[in-house]
């Protein structure tokens, strides 16, 4: 219970236990004025109803603003709500588009890695292919050179043989 519900209870609570202490006073007949004409009625029982008259109504002006808050309070909820819901549609539709954009790039990556490597193997390949071609080349030079030493040795006399020292 807040602090103004309490106090509330408490006035109420005093008012009632007042009006039960001095029943007789408020219940004892009196002459009064109502602007046109004067009656004899109980004046306590009179201003006792109108207070609780007052507080009927203030109750039931109470629970009206009460009302109108809560429903306005739903309305606002529900507005804030579609709001919600918009921005979320809105944050999805921006990572589709962000998913979209790194999907394009990765492939745009991917075919440039494609053509380098189909470039790379290309060179790898025009590179063996002259290893090939000169090692080719050096086996010819090098049986050449042994064909001509050969031919040199076959050529020479028999003395010069003797000459040289043996072949270790």
């Amino acid at each position: 219970m807040g602090l103004r519900t309490g106090v509330l209870a408490v006035v109420v609570l005093l008012i009632a236990a007042l009006a039960a202490l001095n029943w007789s006073v408020l219940a004892a007949p009196t002459v009064m004025s109502l602007g046109f004409m004067q009656v004899t009625a109980p004046l306590g029982l009179i201003m006792l109803g109108l207070t609780a008259l007052l507080a009927i109504f203030f109750a039931a002006y109470v629970v009206y603003l009460h009302s109108t808050v809560f429903f306005e309070s739903r309305r606002h909820t529900k507005e804030l709500q579609a709001q919600r819901d918009l921005a979320d549609r809105a944050e999805a539709s921006r990572f589709t588009e962000l998913r979209n954009f790194l999907e394009s790039q990765e492939n745009a990556h991917m075919a440039r890695n494609a053509e380098r490597h189909a470039a790379l193997l290309a060179r790898v390949e025009q590179l063996e292919n002259a290893i090939r071609l000169r090692a080719d080349q050096t086996d010819n030079t090098v049986a050449a050179h042994l064909g001509q030493l050969e031919d040199r040795f076959e050529r020479r006399p028999a003395s010069s043989a003797a000459v040289m020292p043996p072949a270790v």
